[in-house]
């Protein structure tokens, strides 16, 4: 297997730990879409605890990459996927972490 195969595995893992059915195809568009980032130790995982992580999950991917517009529904999604994910686990993978957003925000069309 490849190390993106490799890391699938992980992602889907991790979305079957919280209960969530991957779509495969979805999840392969969103972590395709992250390019290089996915492979670095730092850039690969989201952060709950680092509120200029999650500015920065809002401004680059939520604003830039999904072309939505700033709104206190934003900062909601991404604290909603930081519960859903949850606190024990530390390692929140950015492609499941954005996959969540995509599904939550009704934003798969900009994977299609």
């Amino acid at each position: 297997m490849s190390k993106f195969d490799d890391l699938m595995a992980d992602y889907k893992a991790q979305l079957s730990g919280i209960g969530v059915s991957a779509d495969d195809a979805l999840l392969t568009a969103v972590a395709k879409g992250l390019g290089p980032s996915i492979y670095n130790k730092d850039s690969s995982t989201v952060s709950c605890s680092d509120s200029s992580e999650k500015e920065r999950v809002k401004t680059n991917f939520l604003i830039k990459k999904l072309g939505m517009t700033d709104s206190p529904a934003l900062d909601e999604a991404i604290e909603a996927v930081c519960k859903q994910i949850g606190s024990s686990e530390r390692s929140k993978y950015r492609p499941v972490f954005y996959y969540l957003l995509v599904i939550k925000l009704g934003k798969e069309s900009a994977y299609a």
